[in-house]
């Protein structure tokens, strides 16, 4: 009988996750904490119009179908000729091509009506919005998330990660005097026994 060849061992080093450290940890948290301090100061961010254009099937199902006609009407001029052309264009694109490649892991089905327009409609009934209050909510949860996950390309990190101005002021406090704190006891255990009274606590 024929002698299957051995089957190669996967390297046990290339499938482990680089591991992190305690430092690595705090800049992460910090940066996190950071970029989320800066949304709550600067709410505008989710009013820019090119941020529409980040996920313009997003926008459609959130924002855009809750407007008036007359608030449509002002975003048009306030974009101009130009800007409505590419937010239009962009968005049919992103239409055709969740329709004719609609992906499982969506939680949104995209499906043509029969005067030919393309509306997706989200498959969890809880997590349509039904309003523009709920609509609103939805687009700065999920914009939100791409924020903090650093995934905003036009958006120059640098000047809020780098910056303490981001920083929870209470927090760092905390942070300083439990660092403190374990440092102290770290010294006390390390000079051995303290000396105690009647009391439990050292007597002068």
């Amino acid at each position: 009988m024929p002698q299957l060849p051995e089957r190669r061992k996967a390297s046990s080093t290339a499938s482990k996750a680089p591991v992190e450290d305690e430092t690595q940890r705090k800049t992460r948290i910090q940066t996190k904490n950071r970029r989320m301090r800066y949304l709550e100061l600067h709410p505008e961010y989710f009013e820019q119009p090119s941020l529409e254009l980040a996920d313009p099937l997003l926008y459609d199902r959130t924002i855009r179908r809750f407007l008036t006609p007359h608030e449509r009407e002002l975003d048009r001029r306030s974009k101009g000729y130009s800007g409505v052309l590419e937010a239009n264009l962009i968005r049919s694109e992103a239409k055709l091509a969740a329709l004719r490649n609609p992906d499982p892991n969506s939680p949104t089905v995209y499906t043509r009506a029969a005067d030919g327009s393309i509306t997706g409609v989200e498959q969890d009934v809880d997590d349509r919005p039904r309003d523009r209050q709920q609509g609103w909510e939805k687009w700065r949860d999920v914009m939100g998330l791409r924020f903090v996950g650093g995934r905003d390309e036009e958006f120059e990190y640098a000047g809020v990660d780098g910056s303490e101005e981001f920083d929870d002021r209470a927090e760092v406090e905390r942070e300083r005097l439990d660092e403190y704190l374990e440092g102290e006891e770290e010294r006390f255990v390390g000079d051995g026994p303290r000396p105690v009274g009647e009391t439990g606590v050292q007597d002068f």
